[in-house]
């Protein structure tokens, strides 16, 4: 809920209508159009008013008074030799500061913010994943067919809320086989091709809790223990097959009954029921809850199937390769300098990526815009300086405590590589945009992102008129 209210007071600042920014109904799957809607889900009622947002109407900071209250903060040395930095006002576009602004630099997980957009604007803010399962090809065998939700639970304490549930789709076999016994269980994950890992990632990641095996049917993430807190957390090495024997154990099949294989095609004979037949279907939340997951908790395995959503809706390969061509392809869509970015991930985790500061306040800015409103779902899980997710405990001391509530942002640490971008809220009410992307950082986040800190809270703190 209160995401849903910095949404909306975000977006009140840039003439997006207060109560309802965009077509929600349509975007949680209720109008005709939007495919495919969970079954059961009831309409989300309409919010109530908030209180109005920045004022369109406040002074532009001066571009002059802005570098001069930046450049003694963008060269300490904590932040290392490459500091790159993008500021613009979210409605005239104006550049307010420029330093290295089109020089591509590692963004670490700031990547997401580039996966949220291409994502809400190749699929729909309200599209949701299916996980399906159908007849095999032998009596009694159940194909589940992992269609990439990485949210999916076991049962009714999974990690994430609202996921889809692998004991509502059990419950759909059991009715739609009738009187047939289950008795193996087959993992379909074909839709994803290519290697698990990604290609550019620090060797600890696979086994280091914050990034796992990307495979199309998982449960909680990857998570062995869905009850963790936020954060790093254990990971199945095989997620599809840890998946597969929970189904398996639901249906009442032997966990050595369960193997990899792909979904027979559909036949009208050859069994009851034929094989390839469907026999049950759950969805996973919508995607603008699933942007909200991704950028709030910096979830990379998230991430990883979002990217691959953008894959599959350009007819792409579900790959990590595919999928960064098919952001790169949708950020060319969408208007803005696809040359600025260059992706082999859509997580942040790997060291290839490439975007520049100038790029990602472009992308802050189109999603902020009344003509796009299916790409203002990037803000409802942005973290708010001071209150929540990755900047809950940041802008809490004398020197950058002007930032806190006014900064919404996505931060990226790597080691040596520390970014931020989003959005704050001057002193005369101003919405600006900003990036700054470090990828030579000589210490540590215990400097480095105090360093960042000072930079958006000075921009919160500074009229600069």
């Amino acid at each position: 809920m209160v995401l849903a209210v910095v949404l909306l007071l975000v977006l009140a600042g840039v003439g997006v209508v207060v109560t309802r920014p965009g077509p929600v109904a349509g975007w949680l799957g209720d109008d005709a159009g939007s495919a495919p809607s969970a079954i059961g889900v009831p309409p989300e009622p309409d919010p109530s008013d908030v209180l109005p947002g920045p004022d369109p109407n406040a002074p532009v900071p001066s571009p002059d008074r802005v570098r001069a209250a930046l450049d003694p903060l963008v060269g300490v040395a904590a932040l290392g030799d490459r500091v790159n930095v993008s500021v613009a006002d979210v409605i005239t576009g104006q550049t307010l500061f420029d330093k290295g602004a089109d020089d591509g630099t590692v963004p670490a997980s700031v990547t997401k913010l580039a996966t949220a957009v291409t994502v809400l604007a190749a699929r729909g803010p309200g599209y949701r994943i299916p996980t399906r399962a159908v007849a095999g090809a032998k009596a009694g065998e159940v194909v589940i067919i992992g269609g990439g939700d990485p949210t999916l639970a076991v049962g009714k304490k999974g990690y994430y809320p609202g996921a889809a549930r692998l004991d509502d789709l059990a419950a759909q076999v059991r009715t739609a086989l009738g009187g047939t016994t289950p008795t193996s269980v087959t993992i379909d994950g074909s839709v994803y091709s290519g290697p698990v890992y990604g290609p550019g990632w620090d060797p600890d990641i696979p086994t280091g809790g914050s990034g796992g095996a990307v495979t199309a049917l998982m449960t909680d993430g990857g998570r062995r223990d869905p009850g963790v807190e936020h954060g790093a957390a254990a990971r199945f090495a095989e997620p599809d097959l840890a998946a597969g024997r929970s189904f398996a154990r639901l249906l009442g099949v032997p966990t050595n009954a369960v193997k990899v294989g792909t979904a027979p095609a559909p036949a009208a004979s050859g069994g009851t029921p034929a094989p390839g037949t469907e026999l049950g279907v759950v969805q996973s939340p919508p995607m603008i809850r699933l942007v909200d997951i991704m950028i709030n908790e910096s979830d990379n395995l998230v991430a990883e199937a979002l990217a691959r959503q953008v894959a599959l809706a350009r007819n792409q390969p579900a790959s990590f390769d595919g999928g960064a061509a098919a952001m790169d392809a949708e950020v060319a869509e969408l208007g803005l300098p696809a040359d600025e970015i260059t992706l082999s991930d859509g997580s942040g985790l790997s060291r290839r990526n490439r975007i520049s500061p100038s790029l990602l306040t472009d992308l802050v800015r189109l999603a902020a815009s009344p003509d796009h409103p299916e790409l203002a779902g990037v803000f409802g899980g942005l973290p708010v300086g001071g209150w929540s997710g990755t900047l809950d405990e940041r802008y809490r001391n004398a020197g950058t405590a002007t930032g806190a509530g006014s900064v919404r942002a996505k931060t990226g640490t790597l080691s040596a590589v520390h970014s931020i971008a989003g959005l704050v809220t001057t002193a005369d009410g101003r919405l600006l945009t900003f990036a700054v992307l470090t990828d030579q950082v000589p210490g540590g986040k215990e400097t480095a992102q105090p360093a960042l800190d000072r930079i958006t809270a000075a921009l919160a703190g500074c009229g600069c008129r």
